[in-house]
């Protein structure tokens, strides 16, 4: 049973007399425990995405079903009662400055009525799950960004929900602390089973800790798989985009600029199986063929925990050689993509 189901969810917003469409027909199941990843540029319309799932916006027309619930069928008692298994990290953290840490986390606690006591209890427990227990009395201004979303992040559980929506939750860290609040979040999608829905314009976020990954461009969802075979197949433009601009790691000091465009001709962009990872088909290739290529860009991925090679190669002119080489390369286990020039 899926934890969240999208039905032809549409959200149109007026600005001066003109209405906007800022999501499209969306459809989608985010399945119980899953790392749901959903993707895109800005303005493309993601955050509003996540902020129809637990009805902070209302949706123009179309369903949002968590765990069996009609989110648009609930009166406002059922709705907070919904929501408060749903809990919401942000980029900007939102800590009460004025409190200290273990104040922070307790709050929300406090004011559903649970006793200070047991709060407080609670709080210092989830303090020690998000590794700061000797932060407890610091104020959030003492903090380091990574900190701070760490407490962030304890706050979101005190409430024990069953769904965390994480609205570009790394996007104002470093990529070490990124790294870092991922392998938290990982760590608290397998020790509570959590299910985790990450908003994100950073494909090494999707790379890193999705199962699946939703691609929204300009409202609309236009690709939905697992990331693996996204990575391996994108079959969207946006999603072409989002991958040949993933910059986050891996990349070697020849990797062209995104500024330049590629010389003319056919490019092709080429990922590396586990089996094709340790042969030299490139250079065997050119060894066949006795045609040399150009290499525009190399690079290495790790999608979901496996390193996945990367190249873009331009081919020569000649089109029956192009097509030979193409056969070769996937004969040897290799992804093919063609590559064109916008989407660099």
């Amino acid at each position: 049973m899926s934890t969240i189901e999208v039905r032809h969810l549409s959200k149109t917003f007026e600005q001066k007399g003109v209405h906007v469409g800022a999501l499209k027909d969306i459809n989608l199941n985010i399945e119980k425990g899953d790392i749901f990843g959903i993707i895109g540029m800005s303005g493309a319309g993601k955050s509003t995405l996540v902020r129809c799932l637990n009805y902070l916006e209302k949706p123009s027309d179309g369903q949002v079903i968590v765990t069996g619930k009609d989110l648009g069928t609930l009166n406002e008692k059922e709705l907070r009662k919904t929501r408060s298994d749903i809990a919401m990290i942000f980029q900007h953290f939102n800590l009460l400055m004025q409190k200290n840490v273990i104040d922070n986390i307790a709050f929300p606690l406090t004011l559903r009525g649970v006793s200070k006591k047991t709060a407080y209890q609670k709080a210092r427990a989830l303090l020690k799950t998000v590794g700061l227990s000797d932060k407890e009395k610091s104020y959030p201004a003492a903090l380091s960004g990574g900190q701070k979303q760490r407490v962030a992040i304890a706050r979101a559980l005190a409430s024990d929900p069953k769904i965390l929506l994480c609205d570009e939750a790394t996007s104002a860290l470093d990529p070490q602390t990124t790294a870092s609040i991922l392998e938290l979040l990982q760590q608290i999608n397998r020790d509570f089973g959590i299910t985790i829905v990450i908003i994100t314009h950073q494909m090494a976020v999707i790379r890193k800790i999705c199962n699946r990954v939703a691609i929204i461009d300009h409202g609309e969802l236009v690709e939905e798989g697992l990331v693996s075979d996204i990575f391996n197949h994108p079959k969207s433009k946006a999603a072409k985009e989002l991958i040949l601009k993933d910059g986050y790691e891996g990349s070697v000091p020849n990797e062209i600029s995104q500024q330049e465009r590629m010389p003319e001709g056919k490019k092709i962009r080429i990922v590396f199986s586990e089996n094709s990872a340790f042969e030299p088909v490139i250079a065997n290739m050119i060894l066949k063929f006795l045609t040399p290529v150009n290499i525009l860009k190399a690079d290495t991925k790790n999608v979901g925990g496996v390193a996945k090679g990367e190249m873009i190669l331009g081919l020569p002119t000649d089109t029956k050689l192009q097509w030979e080489m193409e056969q070769y390369l996937t004969e040897k286990g290799l992804n093919i993509e063609e590559v064109t020039d916008d989407v660099e």
